[in-house]
């Protein structure tokens, strides 16, 4: 099980998945079959909510290798979560990035 970090359109994403690798389109990993949390009648989570409906029916995704800040290899699945990054006082520079061999 692993738990990604990554960030998505000014907000950071954070969730499990059972699989993670490098894809085979040059700069991205890939996420495969995403875990959520058992949902609970009596405490509902906002936040794993919308994640849950963002990537309802998703067996995987590409996520670009310079919006990854973490993955982390866990033993049981944890909450997942977004958050928005508007509030930081650090705005992470763009990477540019080029393939192998290229000058």
């Amino acid at each position: 099980m692993y738990r990604v970090l990554f960030s998505c359109e000014g907000e950071v994403y954070q969730l499990c998945a059972r699989k993670v690798s490098s894809s085979e389109l040059w700069g991205f990993v890939v996420v495969s079959e995403p875990v959520f949390g058992a949902r609970s009648d009596v405490l509902v989570d906002p936040s794993e909510e919308k994640l849950r409906a963002r990537f309802e029916g998703v067996e995987s995704f590409h996520v670009p290798m310079h919006a990854v800040q973490r993955i982390d290899e866990v033993r049981e699945s944890g909450p997942g979560e977004i958050r928005s990054i508007k509030g930081d006082k650090v705005t992470p520079l763009p990477v540019y990035t080029q393939p192998p061999g290229k000058g």
